[in-house]
């Protein structure tokens, strides 16, 4: 089963969606899951997770609706608040939805020691006893608190977003691979190929700008803790939904059939517990 690990939908709202700036005028519109269904038909993609954008209950619900409607969304990561005091109950509410897989906090747009609340962290850790997992999401300045923080947390599957969104517009490697690869030592974090395009120069990237990164993901957690993501609509500011799998799929063509099964699926199979 292929698996997109990584995309949004959502109803465009000035004040709901507040983070589309000018420069990404084109996702001021609704993007739905029909429009997307057409895409994974032709990519040959069978399943997806939907990942939030908005850190409120109501999208968490909206995106867990849509999963009873569109049978290829086969998980949706949420958000909760996850220094609430009722955050047991909420939880335990949630996870009768099947498709509940996960949570996620925009830490990236949070300030310089966010990752060391204790109250934070101990909701986090309340995720184990779900069997639900935490993606991360911040910017590459940010991994040396994500590093401590998944080691805080060793009981708690974690996904990292994006790759810690590196700085491939400016070719800058360093020092983002030596604390991706401080992170990859941890056995409970896994990794998402994906955003690497709306890194790059938007309107004249080459596939040739994403290797460096791409490889260095793939020398800090292998083909076992790699997960392909597209991040549509979000990656159109630089390219289709075609022209971002196509990097993937032509990168690792000379990978085993069994490796290559994991990373566009397996991986995400057993990171956010989708069945076949």
């Amino acid at each position: 089963m292929r698996i997109d690990s990584h995309q949004h939908f959502w109803h465009y709202s000035p004040h709901g969606h507040a983070w589309l700036t000018d420069d990404m005028a084109v996702l001021r519109r609704d993007f739905m899951p029909p429009e997307l269904a057409l895409e994974l038909q032709a990519e040959g993609v069978d399943a997806t997770v939907a990942v939030q954008v908005g850190q409120t209950h109501t999208e968490t619900q909206f995106l867990l609706g849509l999963s009873d409607v569109y049978p290829f969304i086969r998980g949706v990561v949420g958000w909760v608040d996850l220094r609430a005091a009722e955050l047991e109950s909420t939880l335990a509410e949630l996870s009768g939805h099947a498709r509940f897989k996960g949570v996620r906090h925009i830490v990236q747009s949070e300030p310089e020691g966010f990752l060391a609340d204790p109250r934070f962290r101990a909701g986090v850790a309340s995720l184990a006893g779900f069997d639900l997992s935490y993606d991360v999401l911040v910017y590459a300045h940010q991994l040396p608190e994500a590093v401590d923080f998944a080691r805080a947390l060793p009981e708690v599957r974690m996904v990292l977003d994006h790759l810690a969104k590196p700085r491939v517009k400016k070719a800058e490697l360093e020092p983002w691979r030596t604390q991706l690869r401080r992170l990859a030592e941890l056995p409970n974090v896994c990794c998402k190929l994906s955003g690497l395009v709306t890194e790059a120069a938007w309107s004249s990237w080459q596939p040739r700008d994403l290797l460096p990164f791409i490889d260095a993901a793939v020398e800090c957690f292998g083909p076992d803790r790699l997960l392909v993501g597209s991040d549509w609509p979000v990656c159109t500011l630089a390219g289709s939904y075609a022209d971002v799998m196509n990097v993937f799929r032509v990168y690792f063509s000379g990978f085993s059939a069994a490796e290559q099964a994991a990373i566009f699926g397996g991986n995400a199979a057993r990171a956010y517990r989708i069945s076949a």
